[in-house]
């Protein structure tokens, strides 16, 4: 009997941020290694990963990480996992090369290359556990769930799927394979639960292809795509768009570029000719109605690249009269009112808006029936829906009751939480750190709640800077207070304000320098609150307040 728990790091009630851990007897298995971009009150973080110490403490017994897609929210914290741990990588062809690029961008772990090509045809043996995959379909070619073989049962991860009867084959689902590891029994059922919400069929990828086709044969002038770089399916279709409309695609972020030749490389993506993408300095060269021009922006994020070409700052590209901007992805909830306030911007720059959610319901993962088929096709034991909000998870719970799966099989899990095997049922057996890690540059978990609390009240109320130099000895100001602000107050306006803090400040310092006792942090304390509470009574406002207090010696 196997010994088998199942935590999630990451990827449960968020989304993105997909970060597995099936552990059998004593390997662990590694499933995805995903990261996920900031909410707007994350100010200045780059990137968000989970708390990986439970296995930076157990690195010996991991057997390896093994990657379901190419996208970053599987991929993108595999660098920061191989800096404390290397271990072998498992993916797809192109999942593999993907991943490189994320690791060659990182100095800690450029040089690795423990990596290996599997596909839906590969078994792995590792003693305790056997690892096969099945295909499935996303956005991205050579998706594939994983299988863990265990002498209790399968443990199945779908990564993220949707099911498309009209998929292309490199994207095509294997129906044939998931009866198989149903009739073997599934044990434990990990599925993406991202669409879970949504009861409507979305479109399928061929109905796509037409609409974008159709959109930019019926502009006349340029057309600007935003998409999301590793959005290969997207990518194709804006390349047989190009190609049955005479135009030509030039591309305009640096992602988008990397990825694009390597699929290109790889024969994933397929051009009809060769001189179909052309360089951003031969724009010139071709007429509007010739050209689109694709943007898929930093982190292939294509919002804040739109932004820059409505207001002329753009490397590239100005958004102009006659121009059409096409967003062919499906943009968060969290950037909802960011992409309204990009589309005002555009508009005033003489561009026209469209949205490809404004005509079909596109999506890369399947909605509550596709869920209801990847049971009915596995028959799991035990469901833990995973890769989505609250909402979504309790949503896919809901669906797969509907389909005969009792509630007490199912399993709504928090980050961290070990689910353990005993006895026939899966119980609730601690947990491991599971906190979210924030990327600033290349600092690694030093900005916490404190900083981004700081920096929002940078960002809310400025900073009020206060600098003098004391003598401790003497007991007496030596230079007087002098005041700097930023982000505050309007400073030629409120000349009486800073002029009253500068002799609050002097009074301050001036009764405790009388006192027996010294101490600077208690100094700067009291400067702080009799500063905070005037500034509070003349503005209402709270700015932080940074005493600079110098010695004599």
């Amino acid at each position: 009997m196997s010994n088998i728990k199942l935590i999630a790091l990451g990827g449960v009630r968020e989304n993105g941020k997909n970060f597995y851990i099936a552990e059998v007897n004593d390997t662990i298995f590694v499933l995805d290694t995903g990261l996920k971009y900031p909410e707007n009150e994350q100010l200045g973080v780059d990137l968000v990963i989970p708390n990986m110490d439970y296995l930076f403490e157990n690195r010996d017994r991991i057997a390896g990480v093994f990657l379901t897609h190419g996208h970053a929210d599987a991929i993108g914290a595999l660098p920061y996992l191989l800096a404390e741990a290397k271990v072998p990588v498992f993916g797809s062809e192109l999942t593999i090369e993907l991943a490189k690029l994320f690791v060659k961008g990182n100095d800690a772990v450029k040089k690795f290359n423990d990596f290996h090509v599997i596909d839906e045809e590969t078994e792995i043996e590792f003693g305790d556990a056997i690892v096969s995959f099945f295909r499935t379909t996303h956005s991205i070619p050579e998706s594939l769930g994983v299988v863990i073989k265990t002498s209790e049962g399968n443990i199945v991860y779908t990564g993220d799927f949707k099911f498309d009867q009209a998929a292309s084959d490199s994207y095509a689902t294997d129906f044939g394979r998931l009866a198989e590891i149903g009739r073997e029994g599934v044990l434990a059922l990990l599925s993406d639960s991202a669409n879970a919400s949504n009861n409507i069929q979305v479109a399928s990828e061929s109905e796509v292809g037409q609409e974008i086709t159709q959109m930019i044969a019926d502009w006349e002038g340029r057309v600007i795509v935003a998409a999301v770089a590793s959005n290969l399916s997207r990518i194709q279709q804006v390349f047989d768009a190009a190609a049955d409309t005479g135009r030509r695609v030039v591309l305009t972020g640096f992602d988008v570029e990397n990825i694009v030749r390597t699929a290109i490389r790889l024969k994933k993506l397929d051009l009809a000719d060769e001189r179909l993408l052309i360089k951003p300095k031969e724009m010139s060269k071709f007429e509007d109605h010739e050209l689109i021009i694709l943007e898929a922006g930093r982190m292939g994020e294509p919002i804040n690249g739109l932004r820059k070409m409505a207001i002329g700052r753009h490397r590239y590209v100005e958004i102009k009269e006659g121009d059409l901007v096409y967003i062919v992805t499906t943009p968060s909830i969290a950037k909802e009112a960011v992409v309204a306030r990009v589309e005002n911007m555009i508009y005033q720059a003489g561009g026209v808006v469209k949205l490809i959610t404004q005509s079909l319901r596109v999506s890369g993962h399947g909605n509550a029936r596709d869920l209801q088929l990847m049971i009915n096709l596995l028959q799991p034991k035990f469901l833990f829906p995973v890769q989505g909000e609250y909402r979504d998870l309790a949503a896919h719970a809901e669906a797969a009751m509907e389909v005969g799966m009792l509630p007490e099989n199912i399993f709504i899990v928090k980050r961290g939480d070990i689910m353990e095997y005993e006895k026939g049922d899966f119980v609730h057996a601690g947990s491991v750190p599971a906190a979210d890690v924030l990327i600033d540059g290349n600092a690694i978990g030093d900005v916490g709640n404190i900083v981004l609390r700081d920096r929002k009240v940078l960002s809310e109320d400025g900073i009020f800077i206060v600098a003098m130099t004391v003598s401790r000895k003497d007991k007496k100001i030596i230079s007087k207070a002098k005041v700097h602000t930023r982000g505050f107050v309007y400073v030629k306006k409120s000349r009486d304000i800073l002029r009253e803090s500068a002799e609050l400040i002097n009074q301050t310092v001036e009764e405790y320098l009388s006192r027996d006792s010294f101490d600077w942090g208690e100094l700067k304390g009291a400067v702080r609150d009799a500063l905070s509470k005037y500034l509070y009574d003349q503005t209402k406002r709270r700015p932080a307040i940074l005493p600079v207090v110098m010695e004599v010696r």
